[in-house]
């Protein structure tokens, strides 16, 4: 396998930790139920021609996993927290390293660019990443086949010079489809689904992952 070009990083859940959130929650257990649903939600659109930005399908979903008894304020505190999301430790040694491999990178996120925008600036993170692509740029969340060709395009190399990196299977699933490398950071999670597409690289953590891609 030779080292992409460019590698591309999902935000939420990869680089940045949804943790804190669960502290602004009627109830902590609520977090994973609220992000599936977000998830699950804006795939759903997607597969069906449409689309809604991040903030109003997280809304949405978060109304639905409390059976709507959460009241405004509640969600308005759940939503703000993610304006001070940090990020996990791995990620600034894992940006750097490949930095200094001379490969580009890229954030590649099925939320806002402007949130994203703060989040590296306040992680200290901006250095090293050469853009934020956003779903919004293309009207469809991830995994759709096209935001991956997006981004492809975007950087100017073919789609099996650019390299996804997530935490999430069904990302590195639809980035392999879309012809991409992949790059599966395991974290907490419960497996990578065998019904996807395997991930090219797979690592414990961003910087097990970086150095195997790049080599």
């Amino acid at each position: 396998m030779a080292p992409p070009a460019v590698v591309a990083f999902d935000v939420i859940g990869t680089l940045m930790s949804l943790e804190p959130l669960r502290e602004r929650l009627p109830s902590p257990d609520l977090l994973d139920a609220w992000y599936a649903r977000t998830i699950r939600d804006g795939m759903t659109l997607a597969a069906t021609g449409g689309y809604a930005e991040f903030p109003d399908v997280a809304e949405a979903a978060l109304r639905g996993v409390t059976r709507y008894a959460i009241s405004d304020a509640e969600v308005a505190s759940a939503l703000a927290g993610f304006a001070e999301l940090p990020a996990f430790p791995d990620a600034a040694p894992a940006l750097k390293l490949l930095a200094e491999s001379g490969v580009r990178a890229i954030c590649l996120t099925n939320g806002p660019a402007r949130l994203t925008g703060a989040f590296l600036d306040r992680a200290g993170l901006r250095r090293y990443v050469e853009r934020v692509v956003s779903v919004a740029d293309v009207g469809r969340w991830k995994p759709s086949a096209i935001v991956y060709r997006f981004a492809a395009e975007l950087t100017r190399v073919p789609a099996d010079r650019l390299a996804l990196v997530a935490a999430h299977d069904w990302d590195c699933h639809g980035a392999k489809a879309a012809g991409l490398t992949t790059g599966w950071v395991r974290r907490d999670s419960g497996g990578y689904s065998p019904l996807f597409l395997p991930p090219d690289v797979t690592g414990a953590d961003l910087t097990e992952v970086v150095a195997a891609l790049a080599g």
